[in-house]
Formats: C-alpha cells, structure tokens, sequence
C-alpha cells in the first residue's frame, strides 16, 4: 500500500512580512503573504486540490525558497530555481509560465502579457490569472501593471506591489 504525500507548511519572514510557504517533497506548491486577503480560501482549495491535510514542518523546497528569498531580498537574486509544482487550470499556468519569464526589474501591462500568450483580448482573464498566483514573488505577477502605468491590484497590496517594482529597478 502506497502512504499518501506528505505536505509540510512554515513561515518565513522576509522584510515586507511573514509569508506561508508550503510544499512536498519535491516541489514548492504555495507561497503567499500571511496576511493576503484570499490566504484561507487559496489554502483550503490546495488541500482539496492534494486530497491530504498540510502538517507544520519543512521540506527542501522549503528550505531552498527560505534561502532564495534571502538572497532575493539581499538584492543578490533575480531568478527562483526552487522547483515549483503549479496547480492552476491550464489557462493558468500558461500565464503563470510567461510571468515567470518576465525579466527582473522590468513590467509590463496586462494586455501585453495576454499578447504574450498568443490571447491578445484576454487581458482580463490574465489579470485574473494574476490574482489566483500560488507563488508570490516567485512568479511576479506584482511586475504587471495597467496600461496607463498605474499599478493595478496585488493580493498581497498595492504598497507591497510598489515597493517590489521599486527595489527591483533599484538592484537591476
């Protein structure tokens, strides 16, 4: 008899406040703000999603983000290479995908990003995309922006948002 996957959750604190990070084994599965608004909606669908409850503890995935997170917040890292296991609809993780492709230190609208992924009318099923991101940071949704250059929403809040953008043009 096969036992079940283990799922292990931690907090890591960062300067812009404690995130969750959760993840088996093998891949990072989430990455959020403890504070983002959506946090017990998102978590509860990943634990439908894995079919198993989500204990207190720490795998190597999240050990490698703790210490990517470090080095990103230091202004040394501009590419994650934690593994990430993305759980989204197709759809999303297309988006998700070209997101994670998106330069460090640059941003770009939303129409552009759905252009991007050969949807060039779905710019509000991309922003939409944005805001289920089960990875904060890791795939920057917070480097898309409206076409006007206003910044636009951001799970984790727009002074976040801002500040990412900022310190990233910074350490380019």
């Amino acid at each position: 008899m096969k036992l079940p996957q283990q799922y292990k959750s931690t907090y890591i604190d960062t300067p812009l406040g404690q995130m969750i990070a959760i993840s088996n084994q093998e891949a990072l599965y989430f990455l959020e703000f403890n504070d983002w608004r959506g946090l017990d909606r998102k978590i509860e669908q990943l634990t439908a999603k894995i079919k198993t409850t989500i204990i207190p503890g720490s795998f190597e995935p999240i050990e490698s983000i703790r210490h990517e997170l470090e080095s990103y917040f230091s202004g040394k890292l501009k590419e994650f290479k934690t593994p990430l296991h993305l759980w989204g609809t197709s759809f999303q993780n297309n988006v998700w995908q070209e997101l994670i492709r998106l330069p460090y230190g640059q941003t770009r609208s939303y129409q552009t990003q759905a252009r991007a992924i050969g949807k060039p009318t779905a710019f509000r099923a991309v922003a939409n995309a944005n805001g289920a991101n089960p990875m904060a940071i890791i795939i920057p949704c917070h480097r898309v922006i409206n076409n006007n250059g206003n910044l636009g929403g951001y799970g984790g809040g727009v002074a976040r948002k801002k500040w990412l953008i900022d310190f990233e043009k910074e350490n380019v």
